[in-house]
């Protein structure tokens, strides 16, 4: 599809050249052009000329990320065959506005909001910004209500409220695309905004259609961004399904934000910033990723009081299950929380693979009664206890009466896992989810 295609199906963007504003492409390396003759500013938009094999002449879009004296650098958010040298570049006039609004709901967009579904274009969007509009961090409502996410195990142990920002850490194949599925259809959100950043293409499909399904796509938006997308484009799908949501919250809406995964969207920030020369610091990580993290995180949460929120989960990938990774570290840093799927479990049979006793959310004292919170507490001490006892209960040396709470512990193991293990097409009420605590807790009852 060429460009100016893509924008035809966008009407409501205004883009032209700046016809004194033209260069040509001097130099490639790897992922970066180089262009001389411009005179633009760092994320602003340019368009490059190409020719097909048919030596037709298109163009593809470009943004301005860094300088060197007169030389711009860009990078493309298209694949860059037919490029040459010499090539003309025009810097385009008109801001990255992106669409928004109610017709995108049921709808599976790309970075741009390109339809990736076959549906036609979008119906009457309205526009909003990539980078969004920054919130006076002393206007933003507290996290005081809890949200159902139909989830039992978090619900019951890790309670999650409105406008929460709490990560889910995973390595690969433990089922986090399984659970943010469930939360998908069992939320009581009003609105689901699911970005698919750095995804296998198979990947996306199989989500839409297997787990997501028509009963998550309702009130869903999807956008994705596979792994061939280039790493500009899937930087910018993570930064347009936030200023989807920020849209549905600004209307009062009470919206659950799902990114997979926000490790990907790091990676394609290293991507960039290597490409254009900056020093790799951590790991290989430029300081710029760990500039950008904040940047987006911070972007959701609770609105002005009495408006709408945005409870996001980001999946943060432990290469390796490695927990100290340079992004997981910096992930929980600046997250509400953090919720640990584990491998072992996952290897029992135990799904959802919630790993409790890791496992934390920053906000639940403060949104769950004194005896819940006291309850959620006392089960994490025994699965603790449990699992540092595990190897002397499996040989039989440990005599019972030793220990009152490992007692309690071998007496209440089975419950406790089979009140954490959950149906993959069956939903958890939060109403619920605390009764089951409750029965497997009743001496607390009193509070």
């Amino acid at each position: 599809m060429k460009l100016s295609d893509a924008w035809a199906q966008l009407p409501a963007v205004k883009t032209t050249y700046h016809p004194r504003v033209t260069g040509r492409l001097v130099r490639m390396v790897g992922l970066t052009l180089e262009a001389v003759g411009l005179n633009v500013r760092i994320g602003d938009r340019c368009a490059v000329e190409r020719t097909s094999h048919a030596d037709r002449t298109d163009q593809i879009e470009a943004e301005v990320v860094g300088f060197d004296d007169q030389r711009v650098f860009l990078m493309p958010i298209e694949q860059v065959d037919g490029l040459k040298p010499g090539a003309r570049v025009w810097a385009l006039n008109g801001s990255a506005d992106v669409p928004v609004g109610y017709g995108l709901l049921s709808r599976v967009l790309d970075g741009t909001g390109r339809p990736l579904d076959g549906k036609g274009p979008l119906l009457q969007p309205q526009q909003g910004h990539l980078q969004g509009q920054p919130i006076n961090p002393l206007q933003r409502d507290p996290i005081r209500t809890p949200i159902d996410v139909g989830i039992r195990a978090i619900n019951s142990m890790l309670t999650v409220g409105r406008g929460q920002r709490i990560g889910l850490f995973a390595g690969s194949g433990v089922g986090k695309s399984m659970l943010l599925g469930m939360m998908t259809r069992f939320t009581t959100a009003d609105i689901v905004v699911v970005g698919l950043i750095g995804e296998r293409g198979r990947e996306v499909k199989e989500f839409i259609d297997d787990i997501l399904g028509e009963e998550g796509m309702e009130r869903a938006v999807v956008i994705a961004s596979p792994a061939d997308d280039s790493p500009l484009m899937r930087l910018r799908a993570a930064q347009y399904c936030t200023a989807v949501a920020e849209f549905y919250r600004d209307q009062g809406e009470q919206v659950l934000l799902l990114m997979d995964s926000l490790t990907r969207y790091a990676q394609a920030q290293r991507e960039i910033a290597l490409a254009v020369g900056e020093p790799p610091a951590t790991k290989g990580y430029p300081p710029s990723v760990f500039n950008k993290l904040p940047k987006l995180v911070e972007r959701t949460g609770n609105g002005i009081a009495g408006g709408g929120s945005i409870t996001a989960f980001y999946t943060v990938l432990s290469e390796g299950d490695d927990m100290q990774d340079p992004i997981a570290d910096a992930s929980r840093a600046i997250l509400d929380g953090h919720i640990v799927l584990s491998r072992r479990l996952a290897e029992e049979g135990h799904y959802p693979a919630i790993d409790v006793e890791a496992s934390v959310s920053r906000v639940m004292p403060h949104i769950v009664p004194p005896h819940w919170l006291q309850r959620a507490q006392l089960v994490k001490q025994l699965v603790s206890h449990y699992r540092q006892n595990q190897d002397l209960i499996s040989v039989g040396a440990y005599q019972k009466g030793s220990d009152p709470m490992l007692d309690m512990a071998i007496e209440r193991l089975p419950a406790i896992k089979n009140m954490l293990r959950q149906r993959l097409d069956a939903g958890a009420s939060l109403a619920d989810s605390e009764a089951q605590l409750t029965a497997l807790i009743p001496a607390l009852a009193a509070g």
